[in-house]
């Protein structure tokens, strides 16, 4: 039987950036990006989702007339009955597969095909194995996880599409709180939307004055860029049938350009390394959680 291609997928945009410039990225990745499924909608803060919803069927037609698969992503935190609400009317939607983040839609979504999103703690194969009885047709693990464990999970279920996060930093934490409202002497109802005024996240610096994560309005990412270019032979030893790209402040059509030339043979992993480098400079890459040893770290690959 012949081996099913890895796919791309473009996860949701997690920063605020403004409607317009939202709309026009993801028409030109449906014009422009060699990827197979798309994820939008608003996971990270329900107060953003109303600057967004005037766009979103256009968003959604435009892709869907690309030839991509779209899924439609859920809050990763649900705390509020307003969004219990939304999280209800979203996995009602047939418009397209919803992206489960939080475990409130496993009840309204049972037993309807859907979408795994790397906020739900899968671990082990039991876990995945559970998710899959109840719809799930793709699962993206969490990204600490190391390849030796998601290989284990691939093999263990492979009816679902096991996915593996491969670009963008790496999101660690959500919180009721928002850090950014706290920084500008803010309070989160009534945040004046100041993430905006950072579109790639905000640098944490420790004492030293060392840039150690990023925060996001409510949600604390990774400072370091995952990387895994130079590791898609082993992803496709270990069965994982596609890779997630976050979109990042830059240019994301040629970083799903660039990982497609690996994907396809048309590049090595080294100089794809090198220029991911050039579409994101100035920013660490890592593939540390990948191979077991600290999510900082990087490791060029020895293929």
């Amino acid at each position: 039987m012949r081996e099913a291609p890895m796919q791309l997928r473009l996860g949701p945009v997690l920063y605020n950036w403004a409607p317009e410039r939202w709309r026009d990225f993801y028409f030109r990745i449906a014009d422009e990006a060699p990827v197979d499924v798309v994820s939008v909608g608003e996971v990270v803060c329900s107060k953003r989702s109303p600057f967004f919803a005037e766009h979103l069927p256009d968003v959604i037609e435009r892709l869907q007339r690309a030839g991509k698969q779209v899924l439609l992503g859920s809050l990763i935190l649900v705390s509020l009955r307003r969004e219990r609400r939304q999280t209800e009317e979203l996995c009602a939607a047939d418009s397209a597969l919803v992206e489960v983040n939080d475990l409130t839609c496993l009840r309204p979504i049972k037993g309807r095909p859907h979408a795994i999103g790397p906020y739900v703690n899968i671990y082990n194969e039991t876990s995945a194995a559970f998710h899959v009885r109840q719809g799930a047709a793709r699962i993206c693990l969490p990204p600490e996880l190391p390849i030796s464990s998601a290989a284990v999970i691939a093999a263990a279920v492979p009816q679902a599409v096991i996915e593996i996060f491969a670009f963008g930093r790496v999101p660690l934490a959500i919180s009721a709180r928002c850090y950014h409202a706290r920084l500008h002497k803010l309070s989160k109802d009534n945040c004046r939307f100041v993430c905006e005024k950072d579109p790639d996240g905000l640098a944490l610096k420790t004492l030293d004055q060392q840039e150690f994560l990023t925060i996001n309005g409510v949600q604390t990412l990774s400072h370091a860029c995952t990387n895994l270019v130079g590791d898609v032979a082993a992803l496709r030893e270990a069965g994982i049938g596609s890779l997630r790209l976050s979109p990042q402040d830059c240019d994301m059509v040629g970083v799903a350009r660039t990982f497609r030339d690996v994907l396809d043979g048309r590049n090595s992993a080294e100089s794809a390394s090198r220029r991911l480098s050039d579409l994101y400079p100035g920013v660490a890459f890592a593939n540390g959680f990948f191979r077991g040893k600290p999510g900082f770290s990087f490791a060029c690959s020895s293929q």
